[in-house]
């Protein structure tokens, strides 16, 4: 059993990994594999919306110029997916959001690739706008008929500098069901 988190911050050591990590931890010491792909510093480029990804139904996305595909790739492969953002303006980074146009849209055009798996967003955030980045991954998730298991309160950790997340006591907490909530459910589906 995988979990594959995608963290879409500019920053490699920044908020939104430490918040991933934490439930990682927890997936770890319920025996659950997990890999986490930084997309700070990789190029990863926007839907041109040409739809061939329903013409040619291959799994992939036609731009071949970036890490996409290979993503999209470990996303098949995984038992869950974790799509990791900071809030910037009020919605997910720019990285992210060109992983949920264009894998969402090849997944959507090969029969639902990512329908039964787990999904679920961690989002860092300095003060507001949280809730409309968690609502723009969920219904990532939620169009491609994935599960997404809940925790005590809405994915999300509270700090401005990296590190502050691991001061924000409610974050954390929400972070460690999170994981604990992800690992039953993905062992109950592979059962």
């Amino acid at each position: 059993m995988k979990v594959l988190a995608i963290n879409g911050s500019a920053r490699k050591k920044g908020n939104t990994s430490f918040l991933i990590n934490m439930v990682f931890e927890e997936l770890n010491k319920e025996g659950i594999e997990t890999e986490l792909i930084k997309l700070a510093g990789k190029k990863i480029k926007s839907c041109q919306a040409c739809l061939k990804c329903f013409k040619n139904k291959d799994q992939k996305c036609t731009i071949k110029s970036d890490i996409l595909n290979e993503i999209i790739e470990k996303m098949i492969a995984a038992d869950a997916i974790i799509l990791g953002s900071p809030t910037y303006f009020a919605n997910v980074s720019p990285e992210i959001k060109s992983v949920i146009d264009r894998a969402g849209l090849v997944g959507i055009a090969n029969d639902y690739l990512f329908a039964k798996k787990v999904g679920a967003a961690v989002v860092a955030v300095r003060r507001a706008g949280s809730v409309n980045v968690f609502d723009a991954i969920n219904k990532f998730f939620f169009i491609n008929q994935m599960i997404v298991p809940g925790s005590l309160y809405w994915n999300m950790g509270i700090g401005l500098q990296p590190g502050d997340v691991n001061s924000d006591e409610e974050g954390i907490k929400t972070m460690k069901i999170l994981g604990h909530n992800m690992a039953w459910l993905i062992k109950k589906l592979n059962a």
